[in-house]
């Protein structure tokens, strides 16, 4: 039986549309865009995780909303992390890569298709119905997103 480790994360969008990425400073998938999030802390909920992490990674404040998607990734040998996702709004902070995160920024739908994205992000978004998959179609071209300082 696997030893499986509770994680968080959020879906976090601003008025435009954009959705707010991390780049991966550290393994598994170091250098690829994701969203913002970690483990659950002893005591902690889901969505207090995810608020946390998108605070720690982004320097930003969310509301959190519904949870939209669980999913299981297996984390090496006998280790799978349940990893909760989370709609989320921004509400307040400044933008900045923080914790484990070597970028974080906003991108558009467009920009998303052409992007080093974790395995999987971009599927799991287009299932969702966040994005539409003439908005993600690879080599349009597009300005790269507004990154963190």
């Amino acid at each position: 039986m696997a030893t499986r480790v509770l994680a968080a994360g959020a879906v976090v969008r601003d008025a435009a549309g954009r959705f707010l990425l991390v780049q991966r400073a550290n393994d598994p998938e170091a250098g690829r865009w994701t969203l913002p999030g970690g483990r659950v802390e002893p005591g902690e909920s889901p969505a207090a995780a995810a608020a946390r992490e998108v605070a720690e990674e982004t320097g930003l404040e969310v509301a959190v909303g519904r949870e939209w998607l669980v999913l299981e990734r297996p984390a090496g040998p006998g280790v799978v992390f349940e990893i909760h996702d989370f709609l989320a709004e921004p509400v307040g902070g400044t933008l900045r890569a923080g914790d484990d995160a070597a970028d974080a920024g906003w991108f558009t739908p467009a920009e998303l298709g052409r992007m080093a994205l974790t395995t999987g992000l971009l599927g799991h978004l287009e299932t969702a119905g966040l994005v539409n998959r003439p908005d993600t179609a690879r080599g349009r071209p597009s300005p790269d997103g507004e990154r963190a300082p």
